[in-house]
């Protein structure tokens, strides 16, 4: 047991005890600052760690602000595939039409199932890559095919019960030296009518074919056989318990002994890119007017009385006005190059696109085309049903003619067929009532900007 022999007592104060003259405020001082005692380069260190350490809360911050905000917004649904089909090479492009699939390749076509994705045919007779692929389906199991290689040729194919009909090669030139490359391919609903914008050397011109699909179906009904057995290579497929693997066999028969059983496409527009205007070469009035065949509607303004002398006059009162203004470049050999590209659509019967009683108008069916060629003011509309008084390979004349204010820069069809949007160079854009007759709405667009493309939603 330990006991205190003397009472507890408070030691006096000392000097020990007393403050320091750099201690007296300490209860004023930042704790914060405490690190600034220390040497050089350990508050540095300690600056560098807070520096990043305060970046690293910040950006923690704006991602945290960034989820809450992406947590807000809705999510656009993901899709995920749902089957596969395989193919043998590299696939192109593809078309949708009815049941079928149709896949171009690098060596050719091929046709598969919607609704199981098992191939149904491959054609392959010329081993020619497939660039572009366009199909319509014409009813009874029936399809018609545009395909363009990647020489520019257009093949012409007719799809039926598992087999490709080689129908024609429409741009197919015997003379190399004068073959013309495809350039955009329309086909239109329901199969009835394509259009081909072909480019040669130096021009450019717009073919228009009627495609007998009655004939047709009536001849591959005739001639059940031939699609299945003679127009494509078969494929018959072995799966391998490995691999999964296609083992192909290619029939004996040539694909070439079918393609002459179906009717050709008949040739009924030709339409070449407008000349640019000259001088006339009219001596009085009378003799323009009679080159006007109608006077209930507007030319492309080659009919005038207009000189060469005038229109040099013309041009030399206007360089020397704007002299200041001009380019030094010479234009005026661009200006005056015939165009070599075309926008067309096919245009159901309207008010603008009047058909004579005389002739039979099928619902649903096109009834014309309307064109417009880069740089040009015009939108020419032509008749597709109308009878045939000129040749297919001469320049028609336009049944319809629309100058706007400004160059066509590109055009669009509603898919009802029933309203035509233009857009010209100058930013502004029109919306047709075709059937009506009258614009519905003229938007100019601030700024006057390019307009490339135009779709109806």
């Amino acid at each position: 047991l330990y006991i205190r022999k003397h009472s507890l007592e408070i030691p006096p104060p000392s000097e020990k005890d007393w403050l320091k003259e750099d201690e007296e405020d300490f209860f004023l001082q930042d704790p914060d600052r405490k690190r600034d005692v220390l040497p050089q380069p350990f508050r540095m260190v300690n600056k560098l760690v807070m520096l990043v350490f305060e970046n690293a809360m910040e950006i923690i911050e704006r991602r945290e602000m960034f989820r809450e905000a992406q947590k807000l917004k809705v999510q656009p649904t993901k899709c995920f595939p749902t089957a596969e089909f395989q193919v043998t090479g590299r696939a192109n492009c593809l078309a949708v039409s009815g049941k079928y699939v149709f896949v171009g390749l690098s060596l050719g076509l091929a046709a598969f199932k919607v609704s199981d994705c098992k191939e149904v045919c491959a054609w392959d007779a010329v081993k020619t890559e497939i660039c572009a692929i366009y199909a319509s389906d014409l009813g009874n199991e029936s399809h018609v095919l545009l395909a363009v290689d990647e020489m520019g040729l257009v093949w012409l194919f007719c799809f039926n019960k598992g087999g490709f009909l080689l129908v024609k090669i429409l741009n197919e030139m015997e003379d190399i030296s004068k073959r013309s490359t495809c350039v955009e391919v329309v086909l239109s609903p329901g199969g009835d009518y394509t259009g081909v914008l072909l480019q040669g050397n130096t021009k450019a011109w717009l073919e228009i074919y009627r495609l007998p699909k009655d004939s047709w179906l009536k001849e591959m009904e005739k001639n059940p056989g031939a699609a299945a057995g003679l127009a494509c290579r078969e494929r018959r497929s072995s799966w391998t318990s490995a691999a999964n693997v296609f083992l192909l066999q290619e029939s004996p028969v040539s694909a070439n002994k079918a393609d002459a059983k179906l009717s050709l496409p008949v040739l009924l527009l030709k339409v070449k890119p407008p000349k640019p205007i000259t001088g006339s070469s009219f001596k009085s009035p009378l003799d323009a007017l009679k080159k006007v065949d109608d006077s209930s509607m507007l030319g492309l303004g080659y009919n005038h009385l207009i000189k060469d002398s005038q229109w040099e006059q013309q041009e030399a009162i206007f360089c020397s006005t704007y002299r200041d203004y001009l380019k030094v470049e010479d234009e005026r050999a661009s200006k005056e190059e015939i165009p070599r590209h075309a926008t067309f659509h096919f245009l159901l019967p309207s008010r603008i696109l009047q058909v004579g009683p005389e002739m039979k108008v099928q619902p649903g069916v096109p009834a014309g085309i309307s064109v417009h060629w880069d740089g040009s003011h015009n939108l020419c509309l032509y008749l597709l049903n109308r009878p045939l008084k000129e040749k297919s390979d001469s320049d028609p004349k336009p049944d319809v003619v629309w100058p706007c204010a400004a160059p066509i820069a590109c055009s669009a069809v509603s898919s009802c067929s029933r309203y035509l949007a233009l857009a010209c160079e100058d930013a502004t854009i029109t919306i047709w009532d075709k059937h009506l007759g009258y614009p519905l709405s003229v938007t100019a667009i601030l700024e006057e900007r390019l307009i490339r493309s135009i779709h109806f939603l």
